[in-house]
């Protein structure tokens, strides 16, 4: 089995050191490369190319959210395919939708348990949105407030770009009925930001069940991952 290999960017020396030990107790994650500033990180994820960057929002040189900028923009025709998983203290509105807006993928405080930082970079490793909980609030309320706008996060610019009422027409067809009651019940969750433990616990179902019944709801609203779908219900009037 291939490991997720990991990149550190944080300039605290204990904080990077405890994430790395925490990280290296499981078999299926590798520490590929370490920074301590933005410009070093910049040049150390070209040189390794991880599956995964965790970087520290507050570095000294240059914030995170401008990294993740630069990380996902395009370098001389050659674009990183290394995912961001911002960590930082502040759980402000500003920076919150800041960093999704310049590309990161995930976003955890500081003081995230080992267990949901495992799981954070499992669920951004395959491909999805992992939002800490304590901040999900936040985007959930931008996305009462203007959809439009955090919904642009999260949809490829590309398919915007060449058709501009993409979200619109997409959010419109969605109905009620295309979703089972169950799966409405597990939408309406998923839109308060819980995980699939406190879902299944919740329902009284199996982890396994809510996993099958989340797959099903990205697929019926086209969704990539959670927080899209979580948009795009709160828009179309499906959960309140």
């Amino acid at each position: 089995m291939s490991k997720i290999r990991i990149a550190l960017i944080e300039d605290h020396d204990l904080t990077r050191v405890g994430i790395r030990t925490a990280l290296l107790q499981k078999d299926d994650i590798e520490v590929v490369g370490e920074a301590a500033n933005a410009a070093e990180g910049l040049k150390m994820l070209k040189m390794v190319q991880p599956d995964i960057a965790i970087v520290d929002i507050g570095l000294p040189d240059k914030d995170g959210i401008e990294l993740t900028r630069e990380v996902k923009s395009t370098d001389n025709g050659q674009q990183l395919l290394t995912k961001v998983l911002i960590l930082t203290l502040r759980d402000n509105k500003e920076a919150v939708l800041a960093a999704f807006a310049a590309g990161a993928d995930s976003y955890c405080m500081k003081d995230i348990k080992f267990d949901n930082l495992l799981e954070a970079v499992r669920v951004t490793h395959n491909g999805n949105a992992w939002i800490d909980p304590a901040i999900a609030r936040i985007v959930l309320q931008q996305a009462q407030q203007n959809p439009q706008k955090l919904e642009s996060a999260f949809v490829d610019t590309k398919t915007i770009a060449s058709n501009p009422d993409y979200v619109v027409e997409n959010l419109e067809e969605i109905q009620p009925y295309t979703l089972t009651e169950r799966e409405l019940e597990v939408l309406q969750l998923i839109v308060e930001g819980c995980s699939n433990a406190v879902i299944a616990e919740r329902l009284y179902i199996t982890v396994g069940t809510v996993k099958t019944h989340v797959r099903n709801i990205l697929n019926k609203l086209c969704a990539d991952d959670r927080t899209q779908a979580a948009v795009r219900a709160l828009r179309s009037g499906l959960v309140g």
